[in-house]
């Protein structure tokens, strides 16, 4: 099929740099098997973003490192992941699928084996930015393959199967390390995964085929430059202020990496908007041109908030307040992630059917009345069974709500703007779950500090302060609810995919 350019170079034809070149019926096979070696590689490497959290006090005592420094085995998994997604828009154009499957395994596989045989801090927490890397490149070439392989009419199923990495992988992380260290040294977190990764690194080795074709985009290094200290300062900054609020010491003031991040990312705007007029963006922003994709970002943006904040207070809660140890939090937040995991496809198959709109509300309704149960109803005497109960109403909601809202914003996108959209999907995630890991922290102490000085016991005021930090995501997520009611089916409601280029 000849393809026609546009002033920018881009392609027009949408069956360009994201399309396979034959009629995709006569794949299906091929494709199911790209889609299924790239969810189990992504479960994978996605568990580790909150593995290391329950780890943290046994790594504090075995290496003699402080708190503040332990907090940097996940800090830096998440500043990384933040500091690469957004180039996987242009690694994603220019090079093919396999390519990209075997650097983000390879890297990943590394970081791992680095991981299990680091000698101290230090090489741990490179081990874990490396084992980063390559889980930033991995989400982003699961989902936009996805949806470049798949038809509309069967989207919501397979993203529903996508979201059991997004969202249950990191529900489970905490669980699964709490089962690894109740028994075994926390080099089994990277020992048990190991063999794994490699085996889906061999297994996509021999079986993955490219299904797309790259074209020769520019890489604008001032757009990655921008992007860098866009993200990793808005991140990095959120999460020295959810540390200041809980008394660690900050090697800066906390404010100072959020304004340069804010600065970073103002000028990363008016970068992308000016070069998508005479070349090619690193992220392209006309995405947010599509009203859907827009409250979609905007839903994600609040439902990882929820997800992530309470993924930190809850543990805390449960240990410091009901006095439970680190293995009965793990198995009790267990149910939760697995009721997640089970009705993620489930809900890709209504949306398959129904559209967006009910399960959104539906969703959304449920997140928000779990956060405000927990907002009014957790104290010192609260019985520990309610937690796993409330814990599977808010995880229900959840799985209700991103399997639509990935659909709905990358099904509003023209093909070639796919590598684009999942870019900003999984960047807005990254940040936004930060954001929350720092405002319910911020809060917790907070909250907890006031009580303190009004002469209430240590159990009463944590007790306060984990309700303070629940209220305000309660607040937050009434906006997700007003929000659902304006999300609709790109397919149904006839929304023309956006232009790549004008």
């Amino acid at each position: 099929m000849p393809l026609t350019k546009t002033a920018a170079g881009h392609d027009s034809s949408s069956a360009s740099a994201q399309s396979p070149a034959a009629p995709a019926d006569l794949h299906a096979g091929r494709n199911r098997l790209v889609i299924g070696i790239l969810i189990v590689s992504a479960f994978v490497v996605i568990l580790n973003e909150t593995i290391m959290s329950v780890a943290l006090p046994t790594l504090m005592a075995d290496l003699d490192i402080s708190a503040a420094s332990a907090q940097w085995l996940t800090t830096g998994f998440l500043l990384t992941m933040a500091v690469i997604i957004p180039v996987t828009g242009f690694l994603l154009q220019r090079f093919h699928t396999r390519q990209i499957f075997l650097l983000a395994m390879i890297l990943f596989s590394a970081g791992t084996l680095l991981g299990a045989a680091a000698p101290g801090f230090a090489v741990l927490l490179i081990a874990r930015v490396v084992q980063a890397s390559g889980t930033a490149i991995m989400l982003p070439l699961l989902m936009t393959t996805a949806m470049t392989l798949v038809a509309p009419a069967a989207r919501g199923r397979t993203m529903g199967n996508i979201s059991i990495v997004i969202s249950v992988a990191p529900a489970i992380g905490p669980t699964i390390s709490g089962i690894i260290l109740s028994a075994l040294s926390w080099r089994f977190m990277f020992i048990i995964v190991l063999p794994i990764a490699v085996a889906a690194l061999v297994l996509g080795a021999v079986k993955i085929q490219n299904v797309t074709e790259p074209r020769k985009v520019p890489l604008d290094v001032l757009s990655v430059i921008l992007s860098a200290f866009a993200f990793g300062g808005l991140l990095y900054g959120l999460s020295a202020i959810g540390e200041s609020a809980s008394h660690a010491p900050a090697p800066v003031p906390p404010l100072l990496p959020f304004a340069v991040g804010v600065a970073a990312l103002v000028l990363f705007i008016f970068r992308q908007v000016r070069l998508a007029r005479v070349s090619a963006p690193l992220l392209d922003l006309r995405t947010f041109r599509s009203r859907n994709f827009s409250i979609s970002i905007a839903m994600i943006a609040v439902s990882s908030i929820a997800l992530f904040g309470s993924l930190i207070v809850l543990p805390i809660y449960m240990q410091s307040v009901l006095g439970l140890d680190t293995l009965t939090t793990g198995l009790m937040l267990l149910p939760g992630g697995l009721i997640m995991g089970v009705l993620s496809p489930v809900v890709g198959r209504i949306y398959d059917k129904a559209g967006p709109t009910a399960l959104l509300v539906a969703g959304s309704v449920l997140v928000s009345a779990s956060l405000w149960i927990m907002a009014t109803a957790l104290n010192a005497d609260t019985p520990a069974l309610m937690i796993p109960a409330v814990h599977v109403v808010l995880s229900i909601g959840l799985a209700m709500t991103f399997t639509p809202l990935f659909t709905s914003a990358l099904g509003s996108l023209k093909p070639s703007l796919y590598s684009h959209g999942s870019a900003i999907l999984n960047t807005v995630q990254q940040v936004m779950g930060g954001a929350g890991t720092a405002l319910f922290v911020t809060l917790l102490s907070t909250g907890t500090a006031d009580r303190l000085a009004q002469g209430a016991g240590e159990l009463e005021a944590t007790a306060a302060g984990v309700q303070t930090a629940f209220l305000a995501g309660a607040c937050i997520s009434l906006l997700a609810v007003a929000a659902g009611f304006f999300v609709r089916n790109p397919a149904a409601q006839g929304e023309a995919p956006l232009p790549a280029a004008h």
